[in-house]
């Protein structure tokens, strides 16, 4: 009975939607004050409607309600709790719904903020979201239907797919969703701008903490499907360029570059036409990310495979892009420059720079993922550019964006000079090459390497030099010691010196991704039990082949013994682990890390006259990596902290 009624709920939330972007486009043309506040009513009745069902939806997961097919088909009675929750995203009817859930979750906080009633956009803005929103209620009442009940119900269900039963895949989905429906908010306030012929900056300033919202849920979207790509599928590295991967870096991206370009905006009151190109294509690119995961037509270890939707989320993706680029040409003539760019040598050049790089880089992302389906469609051969070809065209790119950002701290805004350049970067200049110098008698001689090393030694130096003279004037102005400086220096302008710990945290992920990239070693070897492996500096002595249960689930697993030169450091347990209610055995990776590299071992596979197949990878700096992607997120909360220095300012309330 519940499960009916969650559909019903479901219906009903689809009747009202539909009623409440009609209300609100009325009521915008009439000016008729009551039918916009019953749109906002039906926006809050939406919200309550889908979140009853996703909490019915949640009851039947939990309870092992069999006779639901969603609940058949991704849960067991023996599954953990934990993994039950999980499994409410863990398939696409489920996922749908999480996404909807959001959408109209968001809706429901702009519709009863007392901040965002401050401006006349909000009708436009509720319809836009609503758009969205009746779109998912579409795909789910009629197509996903996650209440979908089976004739006869099934004493046990498939259970989870053992890949998804890991603290990751329960965090990844939920941060990346949260992060592609954020997006809906700056791009539906762009369109509310375009239409109402605002075109001032002051859509940039409503939406600003949207925006870093919607980047920072990204960010550890993609930190936390890297993570359990590396634990999980055994890949050895932090970015192994899977398309779906590579659907949710394009539009952080893209996102980025708004981030920054705003800034430009809201200072210099240019870029208008550049910003909200960039909103429309990182919205667009969310859409199409949903689409590659959905669609079938790329193979991933983390899409779902369902054609028909995915045609479905294609035609969205046209109809939604269309509709925005039609009202961005028609009001085009509203967007010229009042001012331009003085000197190449100014911060605004550096930030564009940076801009342009970042879309570069998202091109070369989404052509070599899109170009097998194209050379397929137009070859009828089916191709695969893996990641050497991302590697070779997008590292570049991402190191001179590197560069781009090491400059900008120092740079002045409007006009520099090359005189200056040399006395603010000559101190960092030198430490960078003196590094490189220091690391080639350590043996790093590879030209991208030692490249790579000074561009992201003189980007670290830069952003120090910032902390460092800041607080030095802040000591003599205030006589305070030299840590209550700096506190209070980064409390009073909480958006420079958090933007600068995220950029601090890009440095470290690429000197994980450099290290891992160019040194990295990775050895695929056969052994019995007593082999002794030799791998650069390592011993590992292979013991033996063992197995064990736990509870229903059987784990086969490698005993093996490291040593380092005569230093006895531990055992290492790479194992497999096979589930009864699922074909396919989950690997569990052993990994022994530190600051200086990672011992990384899968349990490949055995025979039946006890050879055993492991491969074996040394990631220099691997740990790095992920110390800078939780560094950028601890740099975005900071900037995002309320309180002091984290405010619009007085001239953001007056010009809404």
């Amino acid at each position: 009975m519940l499960p009916d009624m969650g559909y019903i709920f479901l219906l009903l939330a689809l009747a009202i939607s539909i009623y409440v972007i009609a209300a609100y486009l009325i009521g915008i043309k009439t000016g008729n004050q009551r039918l916009l506040e019953s749109a906002k009513g039906g926006t809050g009745a939406v919200f309550l409607l889908v979140t009853i069902s996703s909490f019915i939806l949640f009851y039947a997961l939990m309870t092992s309600d069999f006779s639901v097919n969603y609940v058949a088909r991704y849960t067991s009675t023996d599954l953990l709790s934990f993994y039950k929750f999980s499994a409410f995203w863990a398939g696409n009817e489920g996922s749908l719904l999480l996404w909807l859930w959001m959408i109209v979750g968001y809706a429901a906080i702009i519709a009863y903020s007392k901040r965002h009633q401050l401006t006349q956009m909000n009708p436009y803005v509720l319809s836009i979201i609503m758009v969205n929103a009746v779109f998912f209620l579409i795909m789910i009442t009629f197509v996903a239907n996650p209440f979908d009940r089976l004739p006869i119900a099934p004493s046990e269900g498939n259970g989870l797919n053992p890949m998804l039963q890991h603290p990751g895949m329960v965090v990844h989905p939920v941060t990346t969703y949260l992060g592609y429906v954020g997006f809906l908010i700056p791009f539906a306030y762009a369109m509310a701008a375009l239409i109402l012929k605002r075109v001032d900056d002051v859509w940039i300033k409503i939406t600003r903490r949207w925006t870093v919202i919607a980047w920072i849920f990204l960010t550890l979207g993609n930190m936390y499907g890297g993570q359990w790509a590396y634990v999980e599928l055994g890949w050895g590295g932090v970015w192994a360029w899977d398309p779906v991967e590579n659907a949710s870096f394009m539009p952080w991206l893209t996102g980025s570059a708004f981030l920054h370009s705003v800034m430009i905006q809201e200072r210099k009151d240019m870029l208008k036409i550049w910003n909200i190109s960039l909103i429309i294509i990182t919205y667009g690119l969310t859409i199409f990310g949903t689409f590659l995961v959905r669609s079938g037509i790329l193979s991933s270890v983390h899409a779902f495979s369902d054609s028909n939707i995915g045609l479905y989320i294609l035609m969205f993706l046209g109809v939604m892009m269309i509709g925005s680029l039609y009202i961005l040409l028609d009001r085009i003539h509203l967007l010229r420059e009042q001012n331009e760019i003085q000197s190449f040598l100014s911060k605004e050049s550096s930030f564009l720079i940076n801009n342009l790089l970042l879309v570069g880089g998202t091109f070369a992302v989404f052509w070599g993922t899109v170009f097998p389906l194209v050379s397929e469609a137009v070859t009828r051969t089916k191709v695969t550019v893996g990641a050497p070809f991302f590697n070779q065209v997008v590292g570049p790119i991402l190191l001179a964006m590197i560069l781009v950002m090491a400059i900008c701290p120092l740079i002045a805004w409007q006009k520099s000079t090359w005189r200056s350049l040399w006395d603010n970067f000559a101190i960092s200049l030198v430490i960078a090459i003196g590094l490189a110098i220091g690391l080639f008698f350590f043996g790093i001689t590879k030209p991208w390497a030692v490249l790579s090393a000074i561009v992201i030694s003189f980007a670290i130096a830069t952003h120090i030099q910032e902390f460092i003279k800041g607080t030095l004037v802040r000591m003599r102005l205030t006589e305070e010691g030299p840590l209550t400086a700096l506190r209070n220096l980064m409390i009073k302008s909480r958006r420079r010196y958090g933007g600068y710990i995220v950029h601090l945290g890009i440095f470290m992920l690429a000197m994980g991704m450099v290290g891992e990239g160019f040194y990295g070693v990775e050895k695929s070897i056969s052994v019995r039990a007593g082999d002794v492996i030799q791998i650069n500096n390592y011993d590992l002595h292979f013991n033996k082949l063992d197995a064990k249960r736990e509870g229903p689930n059987e784990i086969v697993f490698a005993d093996i013994s490291v040593y380092k030169g005569d230093e006895y450091l531990g055992k290492l347990y790479p194992e497999k682990i096979f589930y009864p209610t699922w074909d396919q055995p989950r690997s569990n990776v052993a990994i022994r890390g530190t600051l200086a590299e990672d011992l990384y071992i899968v349990l490949a596979g055995w025979d039946q006259d006890g050879t055993t197949a492991l491969k074996i990878d040394i990631n220099p700096l691997m740990m790095w990596a992920w110390i800078g992607m939780y560094t950028m997120v601890l740099g975005t909360l900071f900037a995002l902290w309320p309180g002091k220095g984290s405010d619009l300012g007085p001239k953001y309330h007056r010009r809404i």
